[in-house]
């Protein structure tokens, strides 16, 4: 007698598969098929019409398809519930991990009265008992995490108007590094005015590796809203920092953009591109919206912010350039515990854009114990608020919205001050997201080109 028993075919569904809900789809610059873009995994492929078709009704197709392994693969069908996922990777990366990251002030003064600045400047330099408590501070903080990694940016106000502090400091965080055995990185940020070669000597020894500059676009631009405190242009002075000095480590020029200098755009690129091929020195140009501040406000010379397609085009470009495709779990400093802003009084914040205001500080390093976070703040409250805007992030919108794997719901001192900011293009057509994405993967690994599925 034969046996006529038949297995019964079990679809993907019922195997507990079903497409992800950060999928992107558009069509291919060059008309070959479509881009399919997963968010949460940072992946991308070149589809056809057909498979696209499949990856959204992928639970009802028979789970031995040959194809779905390809969807699996890349993020495009998924078996587990993503938004749990991305708040259990925002508990652990914004737990005590094995790095600490310390943004330290030197001075919170500036040699700049820049309209839009976020920041009221207060002369003043770090003084040797708070250098003292500082370097008490990280120690306490690197024991407590066992860290591994030890990574310091230089702040202010102007860092550069007190490179002693940076210099002695960098002494005593280095030996430290070396003692616990961890890796040490340092990066500044700097008007580039007094960035002259003595001091890009002095940075090379405190072993910085990268530096942001801003240029507000060419002499005329830059000189309208980046000026000398009591009056005076910065324009050449920086270009020639930046092209006539030796600078062993990279540089990126962030342009700061608003409405009166969004068409100096592609003339600052090219000026950026010029001066890098001139003067053998790794310049990055960047731009980043400017945006309001109640201090720049007060000071009533505040800026016309950008805003229309222009606006989108930027931030879609700013997304891509964080590369936040691919850091899942990558968060805030300011919702990592073992990350600390410390300005020149030895007062801590969670965000840098408090470094001026003592109200907003949470403890002092002479008396905040890691361990105790709680405990030994003196005022709590300024460090549980940024803990707390993270994943599971408080706003049923940002947990229903597909942009949820780069954003993170975004900066969360915007949040907690103005309210949320969404992504410009949040609402619309996400051809050019995708597309832009495309352009950026495969400039970033072309030996690994985008296949098709």
């Amino acid at each position: 007698m034969e046996n006529n028993v038949t297995t019964a075919v079990r679809t993907a569904g019922q195997e507990g598969w079903h497409p992800s809900r950060y999928n992107l789809f558009a069509k291919h610059p060059d008309g070959k098929g479509f881009l399919v873009l997963n968010l949460f995994k940072g992946s991308m492929q070149v589809c056809s019409e057909i498979e696209v078709a499949l990856i959204q009704i992928a639970d009802q197709l028979d789970s031995d398809i040959e194809v779905l392994e390809k969807f699996k693969k890349y993020g495009f069908i998924v078996n587990f519930d993503e938004v749990a996922a991305l708040e259990a990777m925002g508990r652990q990366a914004c737990a005590c991990s094995r790095a600490v990251s310390v943004t330290i002030c030197p001075t919170v003064g500036c040699n700049f009265d820049c309209p839009y600045c976020f920041e009221n400047h207060i002369p003043g330099k770090m003084s040797s008992q708070v250098q003292d408590d500082v370097v008490n501070l990280i120690s306490r903080m690197m024991d407590s995490v066992a860290a591994k990694n030890l990574s310091v940016t230089w702040f202010g106000g102007e860092p550069l108007l007190a490179p002693d502090v940076i210099e002695a400091l960098t002494k005593r965080l280095t030996s430290l590094a070396e003692e616990k055995h961890a890796e040490y990185q340092a990066s500044i940020i700097t008007n580039g005015y007094l960035l002259d070669q003595k001091n890009i000597d002095l940075l090379e020894r405190c072993k910085v590796h990268r530096a942001q500059v801003t240029v507000d676009g060419l002499r005329d631009a830059h000189n309208a809203t980046r000026y000398l405190a009591g009056g005076g242009p910065t324009f050449d002075r920086i270009i020639s920092n930046l092209r006539d000095n030796k600078i062993p480590f990279a540089v990126q020029i962030r342009h700061n953009t608003h409405a009166g200098n969004a068409d100096q755009i592609e003339p600052l690129k090219a000026l950026i591109q010029q001066l890098s091929e001139e003067s053998g020195n790794r310049l990055v140009y960047y731009s980043a919206t400017v945006t309001g501040s109640d201090v720049a406000d007060e000071r009533g010379k505040q800026v016309d912010f950008i805003s229309g397609e222009v606006e989108k085009d930027l931030w879609i470009h700013r997304v891509l350039r964080a590369g936040t495709l691919n850091q899942r779990g990558s968060f805030c400093g300011a919702h990592v515990l073992s990350s600390v802003t410390i300005d020149d009084k030895g007062n801590l914040y969670k965000c840098w854009n408090e470094v001026d205001k003592p109200e907003l500080s949470f403890a002092t390093a002479a008396e905040w114990d890691i361990t105790k976070p709680i405990e030994t703040a003196a005022h709590p409250d300024n460090l549980t608020k940024y803990l707390n805007t993270t994943c599971p992030i408080p706003d049923p919108e940002c947990r229903e919205c597909i942009w949820l794997p780069t954003c993170h719901g975004n900066c969360p001192n915007q949040r907690l001050t103005t309210g949320r900011f969404c992504y410009p293009f949040k609402d619309d057509d996400p051809t050019a997201f995708v597309q832009a994405a495309y352009q950026v993967m495969k400039e970033r690994t072309p030996k690994q080109p985008i296949d098709d599925c």
